[in-house]
């Protein structure tokens, strides 16, 4: 997990550079790097062992040279410098949501405020207000990201959880001793947020497995190292916890740790009304003491004469009472995806082609996808002009003459401006296959505001899709204030698909929402938001939220065949 490592360290460059006014071309360049660095998990070192880090897009060979540093020493001396020259304190700062270099150095220089507990005492007792620029609503903004940073650091996302996870259970699999082995927690749920790490496993020999778990090349520390239980934190500052257990117990432990606590209470009282104990060693008749099952997870649902329940539904939510009375949904599968209707290109703020876009979804099986780089307005992301756009519907046409076999649609991330109106004109959007339509600015109007904003969006005829629709960024920025109920309504009238975007920082919309939506019967799209090759991989992230959201492939429009998709986006 060395990637994590390298982009963590290109992030505090990007942050440190931008603290000392340096270029911002250097700055994004850094940030670019780090964000495509970050997908690439175990397969760094495969890349710079080949000789390959120049595929990676943002790497250049000032990045590559730094990078094998790294590798090689383990350390990056200019990264060392930098450090030297800007207290981390000063750094930390710019982790609060709406605090910039600028401001970040202000406090530092004039209130002499170097970490992030002074902030916020210095925010409460009002002294921020007496720096030119800062007025009370500033603070109150302050301490509101704050607290938005402290939730955050207290809970990683789910795309930052998983990958790690993943890597320990492959690692760990690979052992002979090791029989079985299984996420568990609000991970295996699939939570949008994660505490901590939770692993079970069984073994012939709990001590070989124990040793490797702690001596694993993303330990940082080790908490507690037992016969059956091992604790760890990872050099991101992840915890991560093994446990090892009796096969024949594996079963109920894995329900038992798997939880939530609100479904495992449900399930015991059912047992209790059957005359029987459950616990994490198994299933127990209460008269006898005799143990009944718990080998296997299944066993404990049939045993009660319910289905099976599938770890994302178990948040007492109603899966308890959907299960008695035989009405659980069919979950929908990554397997059922057939292609994606959201990625971006080098023509505005991608990393790859829409060449390469199309190879690495032929390899994931898709069968079409939609090009949707963004509009003319958002200049920092690259937004294509009108000609531009033309330009490149062209050359998705010449495309489409050479696949036969694959659909590239032509589409393009539109911006809804404040007033609602579109960022292209009708003539323009017309000549598209798909619009989605976007927020990216001026979160903070009223729910009021918001709401008209994006119904008059989704009223024009051209617009199929509308994307990440509550706005958030986790542990960055809240969902803006928005009557949800309505736009469903206008959607469902207007046949807009509401997406949910399966990028790791937004997972927008959420699971609430999403049932929400099925009630509505307004349509879903499963989009990635891909900026580089390896974000496709994302869309398994974005499947998870829909599987919390009770979701089946009914109710996702990229569960379709193009010849479907098609008549949706003409409907």
């Amino acid at each position: 997990m060395i990637s994590i490592k390298i982009a963590k360290i290109f992030e505090d460059l990007a942050d440190m550079l931008e603290i000392k006014g340096e270029n911002p071309f250097r700055i994004r360049a850094y940030r670019k790097a780090a964000r495509n660095i970050r997908t690439l998990t175990n397969e760094l070192e495969k890349f710079a062992d080949e000789g390959r880090l120049d595929q990676i897009p943002g790497i250049g060979e000032g990045m590559k040279e730094k990078i094998y540093e790294i590798l090689d020493t383990g350390r990056l001396q200019f990264y060392e410098e930098l450090k030297s020259e800007i207290p981390p304190s000063l750094v930390k700062l710019l982790s609060v949501p709406g605090i910039g270099p600028k401001l970040a150095k202000k406090f530092y220089d004039e209130l002499n405020i170097r970490d992030i507990e002074q902030l916020e005492k210095m925010a409460k007792e009002h002294h921020l207000a007496g720096l030119p620029g800062i007025k009370e609503k500033t603070e109150q903004n302050i301490l509101k990201g704050i607290e938005m940073l402290k939730k955050g650091l207290e809970r990683m996302n789910l795309g930052i959880a998983l990958p790690i996870a993943n890597e320990i259970v492959d690692q760990l699999s690979k052992l002979p001793e090791v029989k079985r082995i299984s996420t568990a927690g609000s991970l295996r749920r699939r939570k949008e947020t994660i505490g901590d790490i939770d692993i079970l496993t069984t073994s012939s020999n709990s001590k070989k497995v124990m040793d490797t778990f702690i001596n694993l090349q993303l330990v940082e520390r080790v908490l507690v190292c037992g016969d059956t239980k091992s604790s760890i934190i990872t050099y991101d500052g992840i915890h991560v916890d093994l446990r090892v257990v009796e096969p024949e117990s594996y079963g109920s432990a894995l329900a038992y740790f798997t939880g939530s606590k609100a479904h495992n209470i449900r399930i015991r009282e059912i047992a209790m009304k059957n005359n029987l104990k459950i616990n994490e060693y198994g299933v127990f008749d209460e008269k006898t003491g005799m143990k009944i099952a718990g080998e296997n997870e299944e066993e404990i649902y049939q045993i009660l004469n319910l289905p099976f329940i599938a770890s994302e539904l178990r948040e007492d939510m109603g899966e308890i009472e959907a299960a008695k009375e035989n009405r659980l949904p069919t979950l929908v599968k990554l397997s059922q995806i057939k292609g994606d209707l959201h990625v971006h290109t080098t023509w505005s703020d991608g990393g790859n082609s829409i060449e390469e876009m199309l190879k690495t979804s032929q390899e994931m099986g898709y069968k079409y996808l939609a090009i949707c780089d963004h509009s003319q307005s958002l200049k920092v992301a690259g937004g294509l002009s009108e000609d531009k756009l033309l330009e490149q519907i062209e050359k998705i046409k010449e495309l489409n003459s050479k696949y036969k076999d694959f659909d590239i649609l032509a589409g393009s991330e539109v911006d809804i401006k404040a007033d609602g109106s579109l960022d292209y004109p009708d003539e323009l959007m017309k000549k598209l296959d798909i619009v989605v339509a976007a927020i990216h600015t001026r979160f903070r109007r009223s729910r009021y505001e918001m709401t008209k904003r994006i119904i008059k969006a989704i009223q024009n005829p051209h617009v199929n899709i509308l994307a990440h629709p509550t706005g958030r960024l986790l542990g960055v920025r809240d969902a803006y204030e928005v009557d949800l109920d309505e736009i469903l309504k206008v959607a469902k009238i207007n046949k807009i698909a509401l997406e949910i975007n399966a990028f790791p920082e937004r997972l927008d919309l959420n699971d609430i929402n999403c049932r929400k939506a099925k009630e509505y019967g307004v349509m879903i799209s499963i989009n990635t938001d891909s900026h580089i090759t390896n974000q496709l991989d994302y869309m398994a992230l974005g499947v998870s939220v829909a599987r919390r959201g009770w979701l089946e492939p009914k109710n996702i429009i990229n569960t379709k065949p193009i010849e479907q998709i098609i008549k949706f986006l003409k409907s």
